[in-house]
């Protein structure tokens, strides 16, 4: 019965408010970023717009480990991809001004896209070595500008609810800057929204939350760090995964 009425209330409410916040927050980001600071219109739209939306849809967030943040270093933060919430979480709650490095292809997203393009987020494109260098150099541009950055190393949402691979490009980039690299666990994410299911459907009730783990900082530079850095990160980021997506599993999408 709960269940039923949880799915009806997405319907009546919760879609609704989706979709017009997700309007207002893609118009907002274009106007602002036009007239104003792209830097602040291209992040604080964005987390009010992710706030919104979990709270409309009643999902709890719970977040540890803020301590760990220095108030004006920049970051490269890098995550597991559970699914879709992911995004609303990192955004409503990690509380850093930050640009994502996200798929060229989600640029395609009706007003998401938009506003993606308008805030500077930086579109990984890895169709040929132009792209790639120049995705590079839009990242390292944001990072020397004292801004951070949040990656997905897997590159992919998880089938499972299990990690993946770590892919070493983010690890490079705070290598040659040497910049600390955070690790942050999501958990709950898979649960409310797994791939399978795809984006359209209804979503589960269930807790978010974020762990925003220790900085590693370099200890050096080049292959041997990056490799160090990378799992070291990893290891952090499944230390508290719930217990049953713990361990490794393939992901064929990597």
């Amino acid at each position: 019965m709960i269940t039923l009425l949880y799915k009806i209330y997405q319907l009546l409410i919760g879609l609704p408010v989706l979709i017009l916040i997700t309007i207002i927050t893609a118009l907002e980001v274009g106007i602002g970023t036009t007239i104003g600071n792209g830097h602040f219109w291209g992040y604080y739209p964005g987390r009010w717009w992710a706030k919104i939306i979990l709270r409309s849809l009643l999902i709890p967030v719970k977040v540890d480990g803020r301590e760990h943040l220095e108030k004006d270093q920049s970051y490269v933060f890098v995550a597991n991809h559970q699914g879709a919430f992911d995004i609303f979480l990192i955004y409503g709650y990690l509380g850093r001004n930050f640009k994502w490095m996200m798929k060229h292809q989600l640029g395609k997203i009706p007003f998401i896209g938009y506003a993606c393009r308008k805030s500077h987020q930086i579109f990984v494109d890895k169709r040929g070595p132009k792209k790639i260098q120049k995705t590079y150099e839009n990242a390292r541009k944001i990072l020397q500008e004292g801004y951070s950055v949040t990656v997905f190393p897997e590159g992919a949402r998880t089938f499972t609810g299990h990690m993946g691979k770590f892919k070493k490009g983010a690890f490079a980039l705070a290598d040659e800057l040497q910049l600390p690299v955070v690790p942050l666990t999501i958990n709950g994410s898979f649960d409310i929204l797994p791939r399978m299911k795809g984006l359209v459907n209804f979503i589960n009730w269930h807790p978010l939350q974020l762990t925003i783990h220790q900085p590693i900082y370099p200890v050096g530079k080049g292959p041997e760090n990056v490799e160090a850095t990378m799992r070291q990160a990893y290891d952090s980021v499944m230390s508290t995964l719930k217990k049953e997506y713990q361990g490794y599993i393939e992901n064929p999408d990597q």
